[in-house]
């Protein structure tokens, strides 16, 4: 019998956008003959099948579409950023008695907090660059930032797909930034800049082992892998990367105690600077992008699965778990 999928796309936050393609992908992909698969759009307190526009009847989390009233069996995530990204949805999922294909509430909250997973990892000795946490409508003290050194990269604290984040060149740029910054959140974020090349490794949990994806290399036309290297085909992105064995298997190493540390879920990825020999960490992503050219999906095709073959392998996970 055919198993039936929510693919929870839309969102509240600036990924919205990106969310729906995410969606849309996961749709097309899933084999047909497996799952019945249904978008599901969440939009604060606004959730419906977007096709039809029924709404989604949250007592149950099902739909009634011609009469039937359809519950789903899985949910797949597909939404970046809030509210499930930020680990909002996932305790009503578990209430609902639905599992889904991502970290839990607490790991998705945590991570999708850049300050408070730097403290989390901080006792374990994983390399990451400088940083200093500003509060929004709390004093800025320029000249501790700037003892950091230029460039600084200000970023939201709990933003995504590079909203709001500014790479900071001179001393005069920097308030600005931390502006721009508050836009995407309460919380802003100011980092040390990290000289070196930038790689990005996913991994997934697989019948209780970590399998880690192959490594990506990320190659910028612009200043830093913001929203057009990302989405609109402004950076070179090489899998497996150009590395030697030595320094795939200590970035691969990396992602698997990452992954382990924050105790994390379906597919996780983790973006790296290489400065010398050693890979510093940067953020995890617990939603990943997945359209076609996204780098996790680029990282599961070179490991052997095709899309439909990958997103369905998440699903049984979720379902075994």
């Amino acid at each position: 019998m055919k198993k039936t999928i929510a693919i929870l796309t839309g969102g509240d936050s600036a990924e919205r956008v990106i969310s729906l393609k995410s969606g849309q992908v996961v749709k097309d992909c899933l084999p047909a003959g497996k799952y019945r698969t249904f978008l599901i759009d969440i939009q604060k307190s606004d959730w419906c099948e977007p096709e039809t526009g029924i709404p989604v009847d949250k007592n149950d989390f099902s739909i009634t579409l011609n009469g039937e009233k359809i519950r789903f069996d899985c949910a797949f995530a597909a939404l970046h950023g809030s509210p499930l990204e930020d680990g909002k949805l996932q305790g009503y999922l578990e209430m609902m008695g639905v599992p889904y294909t991502c970290c839990d509430g607490y790991v998705s909250a945590l991570t999708m907090n850049k300050h408070n997973t730097k403290t989390q990892l901080a006792p374990h000795q994983i390399p990451m660059a400088k940083s200093v946490l500003l509060r929004k409508n709390e004093p800025v003290d320029e000249s501790l930032l700037l003892s950091m050194g230029l460039p600084l990269f200000v970023k939201p604290n709990d933003n995504g797909s590079s909203f709001g984040v500014t790479k900071v060149k001179t001393a005069g740029e920097l308030m600005p930034a931390i502006e721009e910054a508050f836009r995407y959140s309460h919380e802003t974020v100011v980092e040390s800049f990290l000289p070196g090349r930038e790689f990005s490794n996913g991994a997934l949990r697989v019948d209780g082992e970590i399998i880690v994806l192959p490594v990506t290399e990320i190659i910028s036309e612009t200043e830093f892998f913001d929203f057009a290297a990302k989405y609109e085909g402004k950076s070179k992105e090489i899998t497996p990367a150009d590395l030697s064995d030595k320094l795939t298997a200590s970035c691969q190493a990396s992602t698997r105690r990452l992954y382990d540390l924050l105790g994390c879920r379906g597919v996780v990825r983790f973006d790296y600077i290489l400065t010398g020999e050693t890979f510093y960490f940067l953020e995890a992503n617990t939603i990943p992008g997945i359209s076609p050219a996204s780098i996790v999906p680029q990282q599961a095709r070179a490991y052997g699965w095709e899309l439909g073959e990958f997103f369905s392998l998440l699903i049984e996970q979720a379902l075994e778990h």
